[in-house]
């Protein structure tokens, strides 16, 4: 898969998975395991990105005697998630285009 094509996507799954309220790394890797594997790794390189690209705050809270970062949306990350879906549309129809006559058996 194209490396750009790939980034998008997987900045679009972080961002959708906080979208309804913040959340912390685990609770996010844990969200997403059934539509994609992702390490943590890759994933604390994503929010900070995404933080860096203003699309998501961080904010650090104590739990359970621990400092633990929460992750909100911001309104730039949620018209980014409006964008990808409108995007997303023509990536299916070009999809459709490049398979269409192909045989599946």
């Amino acid at each position: 898969m194209d490396a750009q094509l790939k980034r998008g996507l997987l900045d679009a799954c972080v961002l959708a998975a906080i979208r309804d309220g913040d959340s912390y790394g685990y609770k996010i890797i844990k969200e997403l395991k059934p539509y994609i594997e992702l390490s943590e790794s890759t994933l604390y390189t994503i929010l900070k990105r995404l933080e860096g690209a203003k699309l998501l705050t961080v904010e650090a809270a104590a739990h359970e005697g621990r400092l633990r970062k929460y992750y909100h949306i911001t309104e730039s990350g949620l018209q980014r998630l409006r964008d990808f879906q409108t995007e997303w549309k023509e990536v299916v129809s070009v999809y459709q285009f490049v398979v269409r006559g192909e045989r599946h058996e």
